[in-house]
């Protein structure tokens, strides 16, 4: 089973932020990861998709791997916090308030499933399709 992981640090966001996409994505198919970041509304979503598809990138180059991107998915992803720039804004009566810029590290796994569980997932998918309309 093929893993690969792939980093973006000093990232221009919080970490906070850029978690709420990574939920989006943790567990999918790394095809309906990349869909869902390219329709999120948050600015944050294309550095995710940027990094999601070096770590799909690292896992094609690894040996032992099998040539079939569909059979990869999002095992883990996370972002960790950055360094902060501290920087000054100025205030009413000669005070200064401190801004924080924050920045983040952000983190993606994806793993190989299994050949049984992408067989029993190929065929339990028409039989969802027939249930809804």
């Amino acid at each position: 089973m093929i893993q690969a992981q792939a980093t973006a640090r000093y990232v221009r966001t919080s970490a906070q932020k850029a978690g709420l996409v990574l939920a989006l994505i943790r567990g999918k198919d790394v095809n309906r990861a990349l869909a869902t970041l390219k329709f999120t509304r948050k600015g944050i979503a294309e550095d995710v998709a940027k990094v999601l598809r070096s770590a799909i990138a690292n896992a094609q180059n690894k040996d032992g791997f099998s040539g079939d991107v569909d059979r990869l998915y999002v095992s883990a992803c996370y972002a960790n916090q950055g360094p902060s720039a501290k920087r000054v804004r100025p205030a009413p009566m000669g005070r200064a308030f401190r801004v924080l810029k924050r920045t983040a590290h952000l983190t993606v796994h994806v793993s190989e499933r299994p050949e049984q569980i992408v067989a029993v997932a190929a065929e339990a998918a028409p039989k969802r399709a027939r249930g809804r309309r």
